[in-house]
């Protein structure tokens, strides 16, 4: 659990230890700091001796820690900065203890004031809906249990356990957008809307669902409009106008990874149904339209930084979830009772990508097929192939869309195992 050592992280804390204790099972304390503030060790020796104090009582708590040794950039929003490495280490530290979820105390109310300040940023849906419950990214779940727990419900449990907690200094600081919204604005609004934080919390829930929506739509389009890595630009302009930036926003982030800019995106659904070569830059990358498709061409940089990182072999010891962050996904192997592949064949996996040339067989007596071949039968998108292939001792075993290939499926009265590649999009 991220423990920050605040009012609403030991709250939080404090019942998910009661619940531990009952089940049996251990919760680690993950505690980060920022080193941004001069009570910084301060605030981390606080966390440890707490933890320490409940752990001599016999509950089932370990705290760890970790200090930031990175800036941010000049120019670099602070907040946006401590946020994305706040969750690097966060994640860092629970994969060291084996753990594959995160729980965060964000409560009602930070629900409603996220809500707030991305309609003050011009958000589209996906920034309306706030904050997820469950989420899940390089296979880790982030997990927010008190996501509609209103921030008095907190106050009073901290109450009733006689529970202290530290003061941030730093959120005083008007000079941060939510700051200035919790200070300045939320006091008049809450007086003259006293159910605004319900109703603006709903409201994100249903944003959610339309996101939601708006995903399952993007998929079935770009089924029809891509081909392989590849947005065919003709087909795409036959979409309605709102399907077609729809469809474009998925196609970028499925490409890159990340959500486009919307200028971006509108200077595209401007200038792309245009004919002839052109190009545009899209951060370390850029997008290339020739002969009627658009390709996003990573950088060199971007290529080389990203094979590097990417699991080129896998030890699998037991059923369940493997994450696999440099794939932005994971691996989870599943027990079946026939059609699957021995599990003592793959205690030792290599991974690879496609590289052209690859058979696979779809089935016991069918032929091998090239993999383009056997995607297309299978009317796998083009957006869902980029997950690892699977070999064991140099024969391939899996294919994400596909399966796993006929050629190494176990007799009955084995311990036959199955697979299922979840990319980061699917986790969430």
């Amino acid at each position: 659990m991220a423990y920050s050592g605040g009012r609403d992280s030991t709250a939080l804390l404090h019942a998910t230890v009661m619940s531990a204790h009952a089940l049996g099972v251990c919760v680690v304390a993950l505690h980060v700091n920022h080193g941004l503030s001069p009570n910084a060790a301060a605030w981390q020796a606080h966390g440890q001796r707490r933890c320490k104090r409940w752990a001599r009582r016999g509950l089932p708590i370990v705290f760890e820690a970790c200090r930031l040794d990175t800036r941010p950039d000049k120019g670099e929003s602070i907040e946006a900065w401590a946020r994305a490495a706040r969750y690097r280490a966060l994640s860092q530290m629970a994969r060291a203890h084996g753990a594959s979820m995160v729980l965060l105390a964000h409560h009602r109310r930070d629900q409603a004031e996220t809500l707030l300040l991305q309609a003050l940023r011009g958000a589209g849906v996906a920034g309306l809906a706030g904050m997820p419950r469950l989420v899940t990214r390089d296979g880790m779940t982030w997990a927010r249990p008190w996501l509609d727990v209103p921030r008095e419900d907190i106050v009073a449990y901290l109450a009733r356990h006689r529970l202290s907690a530290i003061e941030d200094e730093s959120n005083d600081d008007v000079r941060y957008a939510r700051n200035r919204l919790r200070h300045d604005v939320w006091p008049s609004f809450i007086a003259s809307f006293p159910q605004a934080e319900a109703s603006l919390a709903a409201a994100a829930k249903w944003a959610q669902e339309a996101a939601a929506c708006l995903d399952e739509v993007a998929r079935s389009d770009l089924s029809t409009i891509t081909s392989g890595d590849e947005l065919n630009v003709s087909a795409w302009t036959r979409l309605t106008p709102e399907r077609r930036s729809n469809a474009l926003r998925a196609w970028l982030r499925q490409r890159s990874g990340a959500a486009a800019p919307a200028s971006l995106v509108a200077r595209l659904i401007e200038e792309l149904p245009h004919t002839g070569p052109a190009q545009w830059p899209f951060g370390e990358a850029r997008l290339e339209r020739y002969r009627d498709m658009l390709t996003y061409a990573r950088s060199s940089r971007d290529v080389d930084g990203c094979e590097a990182q990417r699991e080129t072999t896998l030890r699998v010891q037991h059923v369940g979830d493997h994450p696999l962050p440099g794939w932005r996904g994971l691996l989870r192997v599943i027990p079946i009772e026939e059609g699957g592949v021995p599990l003592a064949w793959i205690a030792f996996l290599e991974l690879r990508p496609r590289n052209g040339g690859e058979q696979f067989q779809a089935g016991i007596g069918r032929p091998p097929r090239s993999l383009k071949k056997q995607f297309q039968a299978a009317s796998v998108p083009a957006w869902e192939r980029d997950g690892p292939l699977v070999y064991s001792g140099g024969q391939l075993v899996f294919v994400p869309g596909l399966g796993v290939d006929a050629r190494v499926i176990g007799l009955p009265g084995q311990e036959l195992v199955t697979f299922q590649w979840l990319t980061e999009q699917d986790g969430s």
